[in-house]
């Protein structure tokens, strides 16, 4: 199986954005088994402005982008060595891509993509994607990594994309607010109802929601990919969802879907 895996800035960092090692470094051990096992693995990692936070150890995540660029440029660093270091731990070659949404709307741009994902993917490497906030600002403005997984899990013909976040899925009402609310197990079609169902607040340090969740959902459905949303404090529900256990809340691809 071909698995993206989205990991969110809550997933990979405390509230101070310094790295959670504990979860950073059982999420690289999973990740490494299933590699071992046979699957492909493709990482979309948040984190770079939180990590850049914590590096240059301010209170908080700024408002301007001239700042949020140059955070994500010192954080980038950080996670791409926290990350080589940890998977080298288990004998797998990490590989780093930064893109921008503009890199797979142009058809020439999307196809050197494609190619050099894919000839990772054949090299055995795992490739690592993550925005690159340094030079772009719309994505920063509005913190849509979510949708970014969704355009590389359908670029790279994924199976299926597991977005790992601070939440264990799709509820028919906020959790944190509603007691009562209930997780929607899986999702066939994104009626307006369940849209309607979408908050728009993210974590301090994060700035995705379940709206951008619900958007990347449907990116993947139509194209044929299933998508997860999952908690992302247990690594180990990677395992679960490979062996086809039903995790989080599970939207199902549409058959024959079109991949780009």
């Amino acid at each position: 199986m071909r698995m993206a895996v989205k990991l969110g800035t809550s997933t990979l960092t405390h509230a101070t954005g310094k790295l959670n090692i504990r979860r950073v470094e059982l999420l690289c051990k999973v990740m490494s088994d299933l590699k071992n096992a046979g699957h492909e693995l493709i990482l979309i990692s948040s984190g770079a402005i939180a990590m850049g936070v914590g590096k240059m150890n301010m209170s908080g995540k700024p408002a301007d982008i001239p700042t949020k660029q140059a955070l994500a440029a010192v954080g980038q660093c950080e996670l791409m060595y926290s990350y080589d270091k940890l998977f080298s731990e288990y004998h797998h070659t990490v590989a780093q891509m930064l893109v921008t949404k503009d890199d797979t709307r142009d058809a020439q741009r999307r196809e050197n993509f494609q190619n050099t994902l894919f000839r990772l993917l054949e090299l055995g490497a795992l490739p690592i994607v993550n925005e690159n906030d340094t030079v772009a600002t719309a994505e920063i403005a509005v913190g849509d990594n979510d949708t970014l997984g969704a355009i590389v899990a359908v670029n790279a013909k994924a199976d299926l994309l597991v977005l790992m976040s601070d939440i264990e899925g799709l509820y028919t009402a906020d959790p944190r607010k509603d007691p009562s609310a209930q997780l929607v197990p899986e999702v066939r079609e994104l009626t307006p109802e369940l849209m309607a169902l979408a908050g728009d607040a993210g974590s301090a340090l994060g700035t995705g929601g379940m709206v951008t969740k619900l958007k990347a959902a449907g990116l993947c459905m139509a194209a044929g990919c299933d998508m997860i949303i999952t908690n992302g404090s247990r690594p180990a529900d990677l395992y679960r969802i490979a062996d086809g256990e039903l995790v989080g809340t599970r939207f199902y691809g549409k058959k024959g879907g079109a991949h780009i």
